[in-house]
């Protein structure tokens, strides 16, 4: 038995790729308007903008008391929001959070959560109410200022947009992230941007680097430190993205003994201080920030971070750079001035385009309370001049409502009436026939005669509006400016911080630690330098060559027979447990050669380098350190000749002792050799067969020495060796090593 299957209406065929695109961007669109992009205008998104006027109509006023946040919750998802509660008291809390938001909206009673990144109770728990900023963003709403439209459900209505008294977007600032595009609007001071509207009221077309000077960069409810130069910020505004750097806010407190601690007073916005402390614990657990001795969180209500530094000789600006480079004591916060304007089109505005956006608004919100005033004034004029009418002719009115069928139809026809005054005289009560009332028909009708001219003079003058709208401004920033406690700006504005040198051994824990590199080229770095020798292991057939005393914080400098040098951390060398690894491994040191020596960096110092063939010259150490594992070229060799000598020349040496293969020893002053950075060098001695077999420096004075067998002989004499560089020398003394070495 066969099933048949109905026929389907409005089937179309349609490629899958175009079925998947439209529907896309169908919810690319809604996202981006219906969520996540504020409106330039009133610098809400719509679950905020549902949020206060769920408020207004739950009358919850700055002056009134306060209602449960879940009665609001439950009216703002039941008439307005048809989304979970959860995001929705989640939105709420945060417009209560002064630590959150620069201006808060939401008035809260209970716990709202804290900078720590505690959360808040449950809505059950706390209560709310609109604050005096929100009341001013909801200004005008009974009067028509905005178009609403209807609710999901069709049964209410809500407002497209608030009138917007208060420059929210600037003020509080917004983030958000949508399908293929982001906002992200710093919090800025309402006095700050009241000084720039009016300017731009009077000068429309002034420069973002005027408004600068108006706005001289946001300002967080955390306060901290703005560390961005004047140009980057104007830059910022004027591409309407950028980002600015935030700094802690900190302050010396001396001890007694010469100690001192660092206390952190202000945090950067969005840092959860809880989380920062962690971070900083687990940092000095790794031994990643040894100029920290210790950080306690001493936070009542407001923010004291204690740190005690590792010793008293360290110098706190050093402690703070190192903080500020591995911590969140420094952020950077982004700008991008991504928003809907009046069309809900999303696009990157300047700031001089976000403020005149917002002047704009409150320009059409103005001429539409206006009206609307207007429009109720007519009506009432109307219904006073039936009144008047009325006065005037009462005993006919009386007689004509006594004795006539139709009384409404007969006081129009009579007296030239409308239907509206027509049907107010006849609600009239009694007790209004008396003279006083009269009177003051008269003079509301003088009054509102007197106000519906200057409306209509104000609607006719569009320089008018313009200061009505800048008074409207001042009163904004008399409310909320700077000499109230919440308008007072709490970001202190710098400039951008100089460059602390700050060397790299002050990131690293200072321990002792001895190296040690083998005949074949495995290096280790052991804890201490109470290392025996003869306790060290190595694989088969190896055996120890260098063993050198340092510092975890120190580099060491290895030179290879290739010319170049090469620089490693000495707390990055592998653990002296084992058998370490190749030399190879950890810089790019090519097959068939080797170390030559290697020794810790000592600033300020000079090398003398030396190749087999007998050229050599004196270079300075500092030039030497190498930023690369490739290390860097110090001393060319020609094919078949390698680098073999690089001796360190102290204060006290001022002569060179060199001998060839041949045996010929040549005495010279080490002045005459010259300070190269780079190249074969100069001939230090001459050959006419073999090469250079060693080369010492030596104090003329104090002589030359070389070992005899357990002793050691040490020449004063050594007029008969002296020469000039780059001459032949002669045979040394009888007893001087057949090895022809000096050591």
């Amino acid at each position: 038995m066969t099933t048949e299957i109905a026929p389907i209406d409005n089937v179309r065929d349609t490629r899958l790729a175009d079925a998947l695109s439209e529907r896309y961007l169908a919810y690319a669109l809604s996202t981006i308007v219906s969520r996540s992009l504020p409106d330039v205008r009133d610098g809400l998104k719509p679950v905020h903008r549902r949020i206060l006027y769920a408020m207004r109509v739950l009358k919850l006023d700055p002056k009134s008391g306060f209602k449960k946040c879940a009665r609001v919750v439950g009216d703002v998802i039941g008439k307005y929001h048809p989304h979970g509660d959860a995001s929705v008291y989640d939105a709420m809390v945060r417009l209560a959070q002064d630590f959150a938001v620069r201006y808060p909206l939401v008035d809260g009673q209970g716990n709202f959560g804290n900078v720590d990144g505690d959360n808040a109770a449950a809505m059950r728990y706390t209560e709310s109410r609109l604050t005096a900023v929100a009341d001013a963003l909801l200004q005008g709403l009974e009067e028509n200022a905005v178009d609403f439209k209807e609710t999901y459900d069709g049964e209410e209505s809500e407002p497209i947009v608030l009138p917007a008294a208060f420059p929210n977007l600037l003020a509080n600032g917004s983030s958000g992230i949508a399908v293929g595009m982001a906002t992200n609007i710093p919090p800025h001071n309402v006095e700050e941007i009241c000084n720039a509207l009016t300017h731009l009221i009077k000068f429309p077309n002034a420069g973002i680097d005027k408004l600068v000077d108006f706005m001289p960069g946001p300002d967080f409810p955390t306060g901290g430190m703005l560390m961005e130069s004047r140009e980057t910020v104007v830059e910022a505004y004027k591409n309407g993205k950028g980002s600015f750097r935030l700094r802690a806010k900190w302050e010396v407190e001396k001890l007694s003994r010469g100690l001192y601690q660092i206390v952190v007073t202000e945090i950067p916005y969005q840092v959860q201080k809880s989380k920062l402390v962690e971070k900083i614990a687990e940092l000095m657990m790794a031994k990643k920030l040894p100029l920290l001795g210790d950080i306690r969180d001493e936070s009542t209500t407001e923010v004291r971070l204690v740190i005690d530094p590792k010793n008293r000789t360290i110098d706190p600006e050093m402690v703070m750079e190192q903080l500020f480079r591995f911590t969140d004591f420094e952020t950077r916060f982004g700008l991008n001035m991504n928003v809907l304007d009046g069309g809900n089109t999303p696009g990157v505005m300047d700031l001089r385009q976000v403020l005149t956006a917002f002047l704009n608004h409150r320009h059409v919100v103005l001429v539409r309370r206006n009206e609307f005033r207007l429009d109720k004034i007519d009506r009432r004029l109307e219904v006073l001049g039936g009144y008047l009418i009325a006065y005037l002719n009462l005993d006919e009115v009386i007689r004509i409502i006594r004795e006539e069928d139709h009384p409404k139809q007969e006081m129009i026809s009579t007296f030239k009436l409308t239907d509206n005054q027509a049907e107010a005289i006849l609600n009239m009560r009694l007790r209004s026939l008396r003279k006083l009332e009269e009177v003051e028909i008269r003079t509301e009708f003088d009054g509102l005669s007197s106000e519906k001219a200057d409306i209509e003079d104000l609607l006719s003058n569009e320089e008018r509006r313009w200061k009505v709208i800048s008074a409207e401004i001042s009163e904004t920033k008399k409310l909320f400016g700077k000499k109230t406690e919440l308008g007072a700006r709490r970001t202190e504005v710098g400039d951008a911080p100089a460059e602390i040198d700050v060397p790299v051994e002050a990131f690293i824990e200072r321990e002792p630690v001895t190296i040690v590199c083998s005949q074949k080229g495995w290096i280790r770095g052991v804890k201490g330098h109470n290392v025996d020798p003869e306790s060290l292991k190595y694989k088969d057939g190896d055996r120890g060559r260098y063993f050198v005393k340092a510092q975890t914080t120190d580099k060491l400098v290895i030179f290879a027979s290739n010319g170049r040098f090469y620089t490693l951390g000495c707390d990055k060398l592998p653990s002296g447990r084992g058998h370490g690894e190749p030399l190879s491994l950890m810089v790019e040191l090519t097959n068939g050669h080797e170390a030559v020596n290697m020794f810790v960096h000592e600033k300020g110092r000079k090398l003398l380098i030396a190749s087999d063939n007998g050229r050599g010259f004196v270079v300075e150490e500092d030039s030497v350190i190498a930023q690369t594992r490739n290390g860097k070229q110090v001393m060319n060799v020609a094919e078949g000749v390698e680098a073999c000598r690089c001796l360190a020349i102290t204060e006290d040496v001022d002569a060179v002792g060199i001998i060839g293969d041949n045996r010929k020893l040549l005495v010279f002053k080490l002045e005459e050799v010259p300070v190269m950075n780079r190249g074969q060098g100069v001939i230090l001695q001459r050959y006419k067969d073999g090469g250079m077999a060693d080369v010492r420096l030596f104090k003329k004075e104090d002589g030359l020495s070389w070992p005899t067998g357990e002793r050691t002989r040490t020449e004063t004499d050594l007029t008969p060796w002296e020469g000039r560089r780059a001459t032949a020398g002669r045979l040394p003394p009888r007893g001087f090593p057949r090895s022809n070495r000096f050591t």
